[in-house]
């Protein structure tokens, strides 16, 4: 972590960050990382606890004595945690929940998500998702916990493209959802962050790297295949 006034975040991480609301009573920066995003909720978000989240006892020692420095509990309010995040336990904070993910792949970020909710029944829970690969993936397990989506959207940065998907738990939410699907709606829509141009690129990346898949297994992956064909785009 910079100083608090050197601290800028990216593209990406803004993004996420311009989504999160004052509805939180707990706000999780998972796979924290040096702690950039969470840093930026304590400024903009005061009134949630913000936790720091991360399996690297090391980095999270060094993350916690920063957060001093910049952050002091006498004026903040925040919690740092190592553990993997299949074993968190969101019983001992009440309220509602944001956990954000990012940084990690989409199988990763599926399998934390169906442990995190399958473990923690009772909690009201949304999740900020932004995956770096296997959005497919990623998007079936959803489906599959019955989650649903409050919004998503694509993201280019560094010539790299990201999906964000907000979404939460049907049964405990008072927010109304959609139906999530497996390969977007919203993201293929041209609007002031993303251009038609942009989004066919990621339309042609993402048929390149399953055409390659295919080789290796095409019953599974010509389905997924014709999926994101059935997509109308603009030229």
């Amino acid at each position: 972590m910079h100083t608090r006034s050197s601290l800028k975040l990216n593209k990406r991480l803004s993004a996420i960050r311009d989504l999160v609301t004052d509805d939180y009573a707990h706000i999780w920066d998972c796979c924290c990382d040096h702690g950039h995003l969470g840093a930026s909720l304590l400024d903009s978000r005061p009134k949630a606890q913000v936790h720091f989240v991360d399996l690297v006892d090391e980095l999270i020692l060094n993350l916690g004595e920063k957060l001093a420095q910049y952050y002091p509990l006498t004026d903040y309010n925040w919690l740092t945690h190592c553990l993997d995040l299949c074993d968190l336990n969101l019983s001992p904070y009440p309220g509602k929940h944001l956990l954000v993910i990012a940084g990690v792949g989409g199988e990763l970020c599926a399998k934390f998500v169906s442990a995190i909710v399958k473990s923690n029944p009772n909690a009201d829970i949304e999740f900020l998702l932004c995956p770096v690969h296997h959005q497919f993936e990623l998007r079936s397990q959803l489906i599959e916990l019955k989650l649903g989506l409050l919004h998503e959207a694509l993201i280019l940065e560094n010539n790299r493209f990201y999906e964000i998907l907000w979404v939460n738990k049907l049964e405990h939410s008072s927010q109304v959802s959609c139906t999530i699907t497996d390969v977007g709606v919203d993201i293929w829509q041209e609007n002031a962050s993303i251009s038609a141009t942009q989004i066919n690129r990621y339309m042609d990346k993402t048929l390149q790297h399953y055409q390659r898949k295919q080789l290796e297994n095409k019953a599974k992956i010509s389905p997924i295949i014709a999926a994101y064909q059935s997509i109308r785009l603009k030229d």
